[in-house]
């Protein structure tokens, strides 16, 4: 989770789905505690082109490691 901090990222479901679509996305991040109907598609996606995703307790631990306010369900590190 250290690496959200420096390094490039994108935070929220439609540019995770959009990094991992377009190859960009290494490792994709996802809060546990989110709505399975957001973060499934997602997970599936990320299955399907064969990207890593971790698994984080909460949006807003997620969302403090992103440095942005709001509590988000999802990042990708680029």
């Amino acid at each position: 989770m250290e690496r959200l901090h420096s390094a490039e990222k994108v935070v929220g479901l439609k540019q995770a789905k959009k990094a991992v679509l377009s190859g960009k996305a290494k490792l994709v991040y996802i809060a546990e505690d989110a709505d399975p109907w957001v973060t499934d598609p997602l997970q599936r996606l990320c299955k399907e082109q064969g990207v890593e995703v971790l698994l984080v307790s909460s949006m807003k631990e997620l969302a403090k490691a992103c440095r942005v306010e709001v509590p988000t369900a999802c990042a990708a590190l680029l």
